[in-house]
C-alpha cells in the first residue's frame, strides 16, 4: 500500500493531466479516425476528424447524461454517434431531421417529396483495392444550402431505391456521402439523438497528406 501511494504521488501530475485529458474527450472535444471509404469524397480513410461535443449538448463527463442543451442537429451536418446496429461508432451526413420524409429513387435522395438532383456530375476512376478500378460519378448536392459532394458507382451493386418513410420525433436519418459504398440508414434504420456524440468540424490530421488539413462541408 505505502508503495501504491508512494507511485501515485509521484506521479500525480501525469495522472491529473489523463483524468483533464478524459474529461475533455468525454465532454468537450475528441478525434474519429475514419476507417472505411463511406464518406468518400468528403473524407478519406486516413483522415482524422476533430469533433465537437458541445455542438448539440452539454453532457456530465464520462457519461451520456445530458446536462444542458446547446443546440439542434441540422440537415447536412456531419456527426459521429453509435450505431443502432451494435453500438459501433461511426460517421455519417445527417439527411433527414425528426418528421421528415425520406426516400432514394434510383439512386437520388428525396427529402419531402422533392428529389434532390446532384449537380455538376463529373466522372473519374475510384480505386477499391489494389488493381480494382471502378467507374465513379461525383456530384454535389444540396441540404438547406449545405452544398457537399457525393459519390455514386454505377458498376457496383447497391440500394439505390428505399421506399418513402417518416423520420420519428427524436430520431435522424443518416446517409453516407459515397451513396452506394455505405451502411448507413436505409440498411439499419434511423439513429435516436441520444447515441449522437458530436458534430465533425475538420479533417485534425491525414498523416499521408497534410494538404487535407483544415474544414470541409
Amino acid at each position: 500500500m505505502k508503495h501504491l501511494l508512494h507511485t501515485l504521488k509521484a506521479n500525480r501530475g501525469f495522472i491529473l493531466f489523463l483524468f483533464s485529458f478524459a474529461l475533455l474527450r468525454t465532454a468537450v472535444a475528441d478525434w474519429n479516425p475514419i476507417p472505411s471509404a463511406s464518406m468518400r469524397p468528403t473524407l478519406l480513410e486516413g483522415d482524422v476528424v476533430l469533433v465537437n461535443r458541445l455542438a448539440y449538448d452539454l453532457k456530465l463527463p464520462l457519461t451520456d447524461l445530458v446536462l444542458l442543451p446547446l443546440g439542434e442537429p441540422q440537415r447536412g451536418d456531419v456527426v459521429t454517434f453509435s450505431s443502432p446496429a451494435g453500438g459501433t461508432r461511426l460517421i455519417k451526413r445527417i439527411v433527414g431531421l425528426p418528421g421528415d420524409r425520406v426516400a432514394v429513387r434510383d439512386g437520388v435522395l428525396v427529402l419531402n417529396g422533392q428529389p434532390l438532383a446532384p449537380r455538376d456530375p463529373h466522372r473519374r476512376g475510384e480505386t477499391l483495392a489494389p488493381g480494382w478500378v471502378v467507374d465513379a460519378l461525383r456530384a454535389t448536392e444540396d441540404l438547406d444550402g449545405h452544398p457537399h459532394a457525393v459519390q455514386h458507382l454505377p458498376g457496383l451493386a447497391a440500394r439505390r431505391d428505399f421506399a418513402e418513410t417518416t423520420v420519428p420525433a427524436g430520431h435522424y436519418f443518416m446517409m453516407g456521402d459515397n451513396r452506394d459504398n455505405s451502411l448507413d440508414s436505409r440498411y439499419w434504420g434511423f439513429v435516436p439523438d441520444r447515441n449522437i456524440v458530436g458534430k465533425a468540424v475538420l479533417i485534425w490530421m491525414n498523416f499521408g497528406n497534410l494538404k487535407r488539413v483544415g474544414p470541409f462541408e
